[in-house]
């Protein structure tokens, strides 16, 4: 899945975590370096009616829920701002309208007070519907605000039942807007269903799904999830590509994070000096359904459109992150007031959408920029780029003349010898 391949692909935590803002021509800086707010979590637990079935561990899964939130919640790291809101919670009657509205925050998100949380989560009673779609907008607002780690948990044992909005929707809207939140769910119930629900809704943000059948399981999964949130990162920033060089926002070294429709492209510029070199990277997320057979393309251009140098990528459909790179090494310059050269980032793809599947908002896009001094020239480089190696050529080729040389003189003189007899 995206989680799993973005991982591994270093870049990106697909879709990964945002920043909210847009970069502007004037230029946009990934500050590493940055003061960071308090990470931030919301859990999202489903209180729905079929929390009560009795299938965890001889419990029902509403007992497991309440047992995993009381031992998360003593081990929360304390620089970590928890809240937690619940769906199906509190209206059990039929009006299907009414109960997708029934979604409310248990508890405030900021400092924990352990025994105040923990009092709320024990008044919990399986209730009503599943608005697994309105209660993931309500947390995202819940979380706004600051440039810290922002995740939500989200615990369900079921679709949400409250369509046409669609959660997996809800998600990707919600990763859109840049504001630097990641879903990771947790399905109760192993059917295929809900599995493919919540599996989406996590791809959609760079989160994780996980699926449980235990208490032991519960806890420990959303106790490494609360904890995550406390561990340092890089965050992305949020920059919006423009559709010409001209009106492309001009980028410094550091990870910025965009979103690209299918077979789109985007410019970014960078400022390359004299004696230095950009090197920059790209990923795409297909946080959807696509078409097999697609690729992405990054090119460097001058500003005239000439291309300088491109980096290339196909898939097949057996991942759902696709990367490439390039490197550009600007030569030095004997003027040392020698002006930048603007270089032009160019980002497509030939993603194509299955049937079906809505094409907007974009896919997440993952770009790296690093502007580093250009390697000094080797002072031992020979002709035929052989460096230090051609001394050793030299002497091969020197040896090989020589012992020929000899093999014939001995030769000649055998014969002479052997005529003379």
């Amino acid at each position: 899945m995206i989680t799993r391949q973005r991982l591994a692909a270093g870049v990106c935590a697909l879709l990964a975590a945002l920043t909210a803002g847009i970069a502007f021509p004037t230029g946009a800086v990934a500050d590493e370096t940055a003061e960071q707010a308090a990470p931030k979590v919301e859990l999202v637990l489903d209180v729905s009616g079929s929390m009560r079935a009795r299938d965890i561990d001889g419990g029902s899964r509403m007992s497991a829920a309440k047992q995993a939130f009381n031992e998360v919640l003593d081990a929360t790291p304390e620089e970590v701002q928890l809240g937690i809101r619940t769906l199906g919670a509190n209206y059990r009657g039929n009006d299907r309208k009414t109960g997708c509205k029934d979604t409310a925050q248990l508890y405030p998100v900021g400092t924990l007070n352990r025994t105040e949380a923990k009092t709320a989560v024990a008044t919990l009673t399986p209730t009503g519907w599943t608005p697994i779609g309105p209660a993931l907008l309500k947390a995202a607002g819940d979380l706004d605000g600051g440039n810290g780690t922002r995740r939500i948990v989200l615990i369900s044992d079921g679709e949400d039942t409250c369509q046409p909005l669609d959660p997996c929707e809800v998600a990707r809207e919600i990763a859109a807007k840049g504001i630097g939140l990641t879903i990771d769910t947790l399905g109760l119930v192993p059917d295929a269903k809900t599995r493919d629900q919540l599996s989406c809704i996590a791809d959609a943000t760079g989160g994780t799904y996980t699926s449980v059948q235990h208490k032991e399981e519960l806890t420990d999964r959303v106790g490494q999830l609360v904890k995550r949130a406390a561990d340092p990162v890089v965050t992305p920033v949020a920059v919006e590509g423009a559709t010409a060089c001209t009106s492309a926002p001009t980028l410094k070294s550091g990870l910025y994070t965009d979103r690209e429709e299918f077979g789109q492209h985007r410019y970014y510029r960078v400022d390359v000096k004299p004696g230095q070199e950009l090197r920059a990277s790209v990923s795409v997320a297909a946080d959807r359904e696509v078409n097999p057979d697609y690729g992405v393309l990054l090119r460097a251009v001058t500003v005239h459109g000439r291309e300088i140098v491109r980096g290339e990528a196909a898939g097949n459909g057996r991942t759902d992150v696709i990367s490439t790179g390039l490197r550009y090494p600007k030569a030095k310059s004997d003027d040392e007031n020698a002006p930048a050269e603007t270089v032009c980032l160019q980002v497509s793809n030939s993603f194509s959408a299955a049937s079906g599947v809505k094409t907007t908002p974009g896919m997440p896009v993952e770009l790296t920029v690093d502007v580093v001094d250009g390697p000094d020239p080797a002072s031992d480089v020979a002709s035929f780029g052989l460096g230090r190696g051609w001394w050793l050529l030299g002497a091969l080729v020197l040896t090989g003349f020589l012992a020929g040389v000899l093999w014939g003189w001995v030769s000649r003189l055998r014969i002479a010898v052997w005529r003379t007899n």
